[in-house]
């Protein structure tokens, strides 16, 4: 068999020994069996959930649903955002004042504080690929011409 006919899924499983591609098939199996479990699990019981979402949450439904009540919704949302604009820049600035003091006493930084900015950092990092690929139109390769 010639390299160039090989599949890239064939290609994958020429490096594993027979168990893992025994093994991955089992799993891949397993796998489909507890989607299918899920999907008619929603099937059965989505619309019950749906009506009870709704139940519980009634309070919150303006009658009758128009286009007025609409735009007086959205204008309140903005406008609450809007105002809580100055707390959250508060809470930013005390935010940074924490990290310049654990900066100027960096013989007193604990493992655990240096371990969950690590963490934030690898958490944003994540984020930012995420939206790499997004931007990309769902490619790990590149941009589309």
């Amino acid at each position: 068999m010639k390299a160039e006919q090989v599949e890239s899924a064939d290609f994958i499983f020429l490096f594993f020994p027979l168990s893992s591609k025994i093994l991955m098939a089992s799993k891949l199996q397993q796998l489909q069996s507890k989607a299918c479990q899920a999907s008619k699990y929603v099937a059965r019981n989505g619309t019950a959930y749906y009506k009870q979402l709704l139940e519980e949450n009634k309070h919150y439904i303006q009658e009758p649903a128009t286009v007025e009540k609409c735009n007086e919704l959205s204008k309140q949302l903005f406008y609450t955002r809007l105002a809580s604009i100055p707390g959250r820049t508060e809470s930013f600035w005390k935010e940074l004042d924490y990290v310049k003091n654990l900066w100027k006493n960096k013989s007193e930084l604990k493992v655990e504080d240096a371990s969950i900015a690590a963490l934030f950092g690898l958490e944003c990092f994540a984020w930012f690929c995420a939206g790499e690929i997004v931007g990309r139109g769902f490619t790990f390769t590149g941009y589309y011409p």
